[in-house]
């Protein structure tokens, strides 16, 4: 059984810095591109940014370039969001998926999710 748990969230000031984890089990974790999205209260879910199972490709939305970075360790099936410069509209409930391949998460069809992590940034 795939099992995605997301850690790391919490409330932080605006510019503020978290770091989210999302630790898999249930499936061979090399094979799987594992991706973070948010969804804030009233607005729908966007997809945030994927890795490639391999690592060698990454994706980020256009809103988090230069401020997230997604990595992995395979020696700890995890997947991290690094999240710097927070600010208010990135509030939300964080959320991470797995698929073998990231397009079919940038393309929000995916199947296998975790219960998600509350992340608070305020002004």
């Amino acid at each position: 059984e795939v099992q995605l748990v997301e850690s790391g969230g919490g409330l932080v000031q605006a510019g503020g810095s978290l770091r989210l984890s999302c630790a898999a089990s249930g499936f061979t974790f090399d094979s799987y591109a594992i991706g973070w999205f948010r969804q804030a209260p009233g607005k729908e879910r966007e997809g945030v940014s994927c890795i490639s199972n391999s690592g060698a490709s990454t994706y980020y939305a256009d809103s988090v370039k230069g401020r997230f970075t997604i990595s992995r360790d395979s020696a700890k099936n995890t997947v991290y969001l690094q999240m710097n410069s927070l600010q208010p509209e990135n509030t939300a409930e964080y959320y991470c998926a797995a698929d073998p391949n990231c397009r079919a998460i940038i393309a929000d069809r995916v199947e296998n999710w975790g219960l998600g992590t509350q992340v608070t940034a305020s002004s």
